[in-house]
């Protein structure tokens, strides 16, 4: 493997990791276009050197040809890549249509979770159940 392919795939990671945990859909798209890319550099990397191509044919030696292999995962998750990518750009313009923003806004019972865990925990009466707490 290549110490630059390597390091470009870690930095495709790295920036498609840190745009994922934004609240923008958009950046979480791209960050996930760029996460799809730097996985697809380490699985080609993962093949090793150029060789033959993967054409058996005369006068080629089988054991000079280069494995299919990645190549075939590479092309699937491009596939999968593009598929995933144009749902989320679905969603994100019905997000926009409807709220005219792309940003994703916390949900009431994330806040409510969110507000009981600051809450230490009591242990409840003996005369009252779970259901009569949660009330």
């Amino acid at each position: 493997m290549s110490v630059v392919g390597l390091a470009v795939a870690s930095i495709l990671f790295g920036i498609g990791t840190y745009l994922v945990l934004q609240r923008l859909l958009s950046r979480v798209i791209i960050g996930l276009g760029l996460m799809s890319h730097g996985a697809n550099l380490l699985i080609m990397l993962s093949a090793g050197a150029g060789a033959e191509p993967p054409v058996l044919a005369e006068g080629i030696n089988p054991a000079a040809v280069a494995d299919p292999l990645p190549q075939a995962m590479v092309l699937t998750a491009i596939v999968i890549t593009f598929g995933v990518m144009t749902f989320l750009l679905a969603l994100a313009l019905r997000s926009w249509l409807l709220t005219g923003s792309d940003a994703v806004e916390d949900d009431i019972e994330d806040r409510r979770v969110r507000r009981q865990s600051r809450i230490p925990a009591q242990s409840p009466p003996d005369d009252r159940t779970h259901e009569d707490l949660a009330q």
